[in-house]
């Protein structure tokens, strides 16, 4: 069982986070990469590096046997799955144990008979653990589910036995739309799971997201480390998890830590594992499924424990007992979680790509930051959205809570789309912020979706500012040395130059000139006066009297900025050119790069606004593609199975004013 060489078959954050515990411990560390991933943190960190493919996963990342090779050719004793891909592929679990080498994590049995929900749940069913209402029976037609579902009464939850994330689950709130619901369920997870066996279970209305970290060794030793309360989640996947949770009591502790601890026992479980439950109102849990691997969430309790779960991964995969026991368990302080993504929250979530053209990751009493991007780094479309994890940890919840919202702001990346202002947001709510959250906080706050506020004209004239100082260097770069006494000088007064800019989806018509020691900046009505002082790798902005530190960044045209939470994008518009919001219509573009899974309507027929057209998968999340207007299809550019890129036109429709 002992091994001195790890490879590690993951990417990220987690495969960076498992290497630095690796190379703690002594042992020699391989990672796998892509070509998308050839300049990534997990591969300059690691001892040696194999290449596995290009970016697309099923060639790569999900390849068992392309896997395999790579700890050959390494001389890799012992493979860490981390979390996601092959991680819970009970088919991979053997095939590494038949090659000779450790998987760390539970043996394929464990991993097979909890990978499936159906199967979990009668196993826990039997071993006396509380579920949830029913039915994961083998008769899979849409009949008899509809039979199940009337028994088991409405609202319900419709998910794939084979899969986890959120994918292939649907809620389902009335006979009227269970066939859709079976339908759309089943084709997602069989894209994402190969399996499109489904499950139905009663919906339990405002829970709380309970789960608990348990470990087993080879010598017949399982104990839990604490719960997570991950009940902040968005189309079932997880946005804060924090660590206690906020209305854990001793004597609830106790009786959920015993069920998690007996659901690991049925299986004889080895290593990390996570077993999830839903906590109602009354106090009353049900076990909701069981995750054979470490979670993504993990930071939490490592923060409030104490413990390196990696290591202790690392400990049990090599034989070794466990080094504490169910007494030994401490609780210190709060700690919570937040995922950085690369996503447009105001463009309803849809996942971003492109380069990393600043990063800077905050730092300080109490924090932590996973990451597995560098500046420089292209956000390519293959993998997850999930770009870091920003963990606060404090000696209350309260402390733990303002640390977080410093962090959200102080960790900056720019070059795409992030989610950072949505993270502050949703930290400030008071439900959140009070501890009251359930599952159904996002869809009560945000009822619409998350709407980025306009555009302050400060904030434009700021962008201007940093465009213009941006212009003047450059300029003064390519002609030479001047004396600085001749910087700005001029016999004739200065017209104010005008220029057209866009940001937010607005236009904005603006005015800049210099004036001594900085800029003056007209935007609509209003005047600005600026200065701009380099300030270690941002700039501190003077304007009425106030002080802002920024960090920006400029690429021809385009200016990016992080001030605060925010994180904002301008372009100067080449004269002539439309404004954003006038580009409208009825042609419908990609509007990040996919996979089209399907298309539901031809040319020549009639939509309404805001009818789906087709399916597009993009960072392992599936997005639905809609008619901006109503009216006739016209041209239809796209079939299932096209690989798109961003902008790429899928349909033209003739709105019915000018039909």
């Amino acid at each position: 069982m002992r091994f001195d060489t790890l490879l590690i078959a993951n990417r990220g954050e987690i495969a960076a986070r498992i290497i630095r515990t690796a190379r703690e411990m002594g042992l020699r560390t391989v990672a796998v990469y892509t070509s998308a991933d050839a300049g990534a943190p997990h591969v300059a960190l690691a001892d040696h590096a194999v290449w596995i493919g290009e970016g697309p996963v099923r060639d790569s990342y999900l390849n068992a046997e392309r896997i395999l090779d790579a700890a050959r050719q390494s001389g890799a004793g012992a493979i860490h799955p981390g979390y996601g891909f092959l991680s819970e592929n009970a088919g991979f679990a053997r095939a590494v144990a038949a090659a000779g080498l450790v998987f760390v994590g539970p043996d394929a049995a464990a991993i097979e008979a909890m990978g499936n929900k159906a199967e979990a749940k009668r196993l826990m069913l039997a071993a006396g653990v509380p579920c949830v209402p029913g039915y994961q029976g083998a008769d899979q037609s849409d009949a008899a589910l509809a039979r199940e579902a009337e028994q088991i009464g409405y609202p319900l939850m419709v998910k794939a036995a084979a899969g986890g994330g959120g994918r292939g689950m649907r809620l389902v709130q009335s006979s009227d739309t269970l066939t859709e619901a079976l339908a759309r369920a089943r084709a997602e997870a069989l894209g994402a799971f190969g399996s499109d066996e489904l499950i139905l279970e009663r919906a339990i209305v405002e829970p709380r997201h309970v789960e608990f970290q348990v470990f087993g060794d080879a010598h017949g030793a399982v104990i839990h480390l604490g719960e997570r309360d991950c009940s902040v989640q968005r189309r079932h996947q997880k946005v804060i998890e924090e660590a206690p949770c906020p209305v854990m009591t001793p004597d609830l502790r106790e009786a959920m830590g015993a069920a998690a601890v007996a659901a690991a026992r049925v299986v004889d479980y080895r290593g990390a594992g996570t077993v999830e439950f839903l906590l109602d109102a009354s106090g009353n849990f049900y076990f909701l499924e069981m995750n054979t691997r470490l979670q993504v969430e993990h930071p939490v309790t490592e923060m409030v424990t104490g413990l390196d779960l990696v290591a202790l991964q690392l400990q049990v995969a090599q034989g070794d007992p466990l080094p504490l026991t169910q007494d030994d368990l401490r609780i210190d302080g709060h700690a919570i979680e937040v995922r950085l993504y690369a996503e447009d929250p105001a463009a309803g979530f849809l996942p971003a790509i492109g380069p990393v053209l600043r990063w800077r990751p905050a730092d300080g009493a109490g924090l932590r930051v996973d990451a597995g991007i560098a500046q420089g780094q292209q956000i390519a479309p293959h993998y997850d959205p999930m770009l870091a994890k920003i963990i606060a940890h404090g000696p209350s919840r309260a402390v733990a809570l303002a640390r977080l919202a410093r962090a959200v702001a102080d960790t900056v990346l720019l070059g795409t789309a992030t989610n950072s202002a949505f993270l502050a947001d949703l930290l400030a709510l008071p439900e959140f912020a009070e501890g009251r959250a359930t599952t159904g906080l996002l869809e009560r706050s945000y009822p619409e979706g998350y709407g980025a506020d306009a555009p302050e004209p400060r904030d434009v004239a700021l962008m201007v500012a940093v465009l213009m100082q941006h212009d003047r260097d450059t300029a003064l770069a390519a002609a030479g040395p001047i004396p600085p006494e001749l910087l700005g000088w001029t016999s004739a007064p200065v017209l104010p130059r005008s220029l057209r800019v866009e940001t937010g989806g607005q236009g904005f018509d603006c005015t800049a000139g210099a004036v001594p020691g900085g800029w003056r900046i007209g935007v609509a009505d209003a005047q600005f006066e600026i200065e701009l002082d380099q300030r270690g790798d941002g700039l501190r902005a003077r304007l009425g009297g106030e002080t802002h530190d920024l960090l920006a960044h400029v690429a021809g045209d385009t200016v990016y900025m992080a001030s605060g939470a925010q994180r904002l994008t301008l372009r100067r518009q080449c004269p002539g050119a439309p404004d954003a919001e006038a580009l409208g219509g009825g042609r419908v573009t990609a509007p990040m790069p996919g996979l089209v899974q399907s298309v539901s309507v031809a040319e020549g027929g009639e939509v309404a606004k805001g009818q789906t057209l087709a399916v597009l998968e993009a960072m392992k999340m599936q997005h639905q593609i809609t008619a901006p207007v109503a009216g006739r299809v016209t041209r239809q550019h796209v079939a299932p199975g096209a690989q798109l890129a961003a902008g790429d036109v899928m349909f033209e429709i003739e709105e019915e004013e000018s039909a």
